[in-house]
């Protein structure tokens, strides 16, 4: 670590005390920052890194709602509205027991990189709360997204901050929250994205993280004149993300043989086909069981537990040839990058927000594989929400066909832009790629507004 580095983050650590996935994150991008921007005086003596550490706003709110039984319960409601300089704050909501103002903070800093990544107009921002959807009725559900929008409704808005979904957040909670915001406003206008199609959503923005990942996955291979045809992949999740990975990785010939959930993964050496997707889709999306009954329906697949002893995750020490982690933060270490390397992996994308941990970054870099690190690689489903914004300003809807081409010319630009950045001789270090190219624009978009 730079001396440079180090006092920057010393004053990072005491301003945002104990919020350890922050810490992470700026650190990561730090790192990668640091040379350039010695290189570059004038992004060093306008303090730019400092302030785009430094959120432009931070909302907490309380969120009162009644249960099934009557009785009142109280969650936390957050929105960091992190950076504005290229366009309204954008980025998901989340709705998880884990949820708190250091892992929102981090998630908030990626998305001003990945949103910058993306060539729109999009500023970078999260939220959610403490929330648990899980084991909650629909009616449940509509109660605490009805107070949720009650209040953050007073801070969002077509033009000031869009939000969208992620963890905990899909289609239901999306028309819940939209419903609300229409009541209370009195106004039609894509506040929100993720919405259904019949009232403003976009075709492609459910399969856009997925999708993006694994176009991104196939970019990083034609580096190499390789694709994902015939590739043996494992993806870990069951949502959304986890979902269309494996339905674009079938569509280009390749075979995903994982998934999971947080009581387990299962391992299905046949590979998971159209018929067992659906079945996934069917099971996670619709009546919400556990990735256990899929071993119980299919005999070719194995189940395991997860084993909170174990120091290392079982998922990903199969072999195989590419990864996609697509769960949650920090779910691959040290010992689960080397388990990944030593069976065969030499391309990660990641589906997820830093699903992978600074020992695993830096063990993929040692080994100089194809990682595509998420502000990059899962670029996708903010990309195709920024398209959804676009169609709701035109009052029009783009076909599938157009969202999609759309869709893949924009994790093509991401990754020419990363390999601009991140060309080092003959190969290319995609985390300096990614954190420089989303930097400049966003930048050069501080220096033109001032001290503001």
């Amino acid at each position: 670590m730079s001396d440079a580095v180090r006092e920057f983050m010393d004053r990072i650590k005491a301003k945002n005390a104990g919020e350890t996935e922050f810490h992470q994150a700026v650190f990561e991008v730090a790192t990668s920052l640091m040379p350039f921007i010695e290189k570059n005086p004038k992004y060093r003596k306008a303090k730019i890194l400092e302030r785009i550490a430094e959120p432009e706003r931070v909302i907490m709110f309380r969120v009162p709602w009644l249960d099934d039984k009557g009785d009142v319960q109280v969650n936390r409601g957050f929105r960091i509205e992190m950076n504005s300089a290229i366009g309204p704050y954008k980025g998901g909501l989340r709705l998880h027991p884990s949820v708190n103002l250091g892992i929102l903070k981090f998630l908030a800093f990626e998305q001003v990189f990945k949103n910058s990544l993306t060539t729109l107009p999009m500023g970078g921002g999260k939220g959610g709360s403490d929330f648990d959807p899980k084991g909650k009725s629909d009616n449940e559900v509509m109660k605490f997204c009805q107070s949720f929008m009650t209040e953050l409704c007073r801070h969002i808005g077509a033009d000031t901050d869009v939000p969208a979904g992620d963890i905990g957040v899909g289609g239901r909670e999306i028309g819940f929250m939209f419903g609300q915001y229409k009541r209370i406003r009195n106004e039609f206008v894509g506040v929100l994205t993720g919405k259904g199609l019949n009232w403003g959503g976009s075709l492609i923005r459910p399969e856009a993280t997925g999708y993006g990942a694994t176009y991104f996955a196939q970019e990083m291979l034609a580096t190499r004149g390789e694709s994902l045809k015939g590739k043996t992949c494992l993806v870990s999740g069951s949502g959304n993300v986890t979902q269309y990975t494996i339905e674009k990785v079938n569509q280009l010939g390749g075979k995903c043989i994982t998934c999971s959930d947080s009581n387990g993964y299962i391992l299905d050496e046949a590979g998971i086909d159209a018929e067992k997707l659906a079945f996934i889709m069917d099971l996670k999306n619709v009546k919400r069981g556990r990735i256990k009954e899929y071993a119980d329906k299919y005999k070719s697949a194995v189940y395991t537990a997860v084993d909170p002893k174990l120091d290392y995750n079982p998922l990903w020490a199969h072999k195989a040839d590419c990864a996609f982690p697509s769960a949650t933060q920090n779910e691959i270490n040290g010992k689960d990058a080397a388990n990944l390397i030593k069976g065969g992996v030499y391309v990660v994308s990641e589906g997820a927000n830093m699903p992978s941990n600074i020992d695993a970054i830096n063990t993929y870099l040692e080994h100089k594989i194809l990682y595509g690190p998420g502000k990059a690689a899962n670029a996708g489903g903010v990309a195709t929400s920024g398209l959804e914004m676009s169609q709701n300003s035109l009052r029009l809807s783009w076909t599938r066909e157009e969202v999609d081409q759309r869709l893949q010319g924009i994790m093509k630009a991401i990754h020419s832009t990363c390999v601009k950045y991140g060309q080092d001789g003959k190969w290319v270090n995609y985390v300096n790629g990614a954190n420089i190219g989303g930097f400049v624009k966003v930048a050069d978009a501080m220096l033109d507004h001032g001290i503001v």
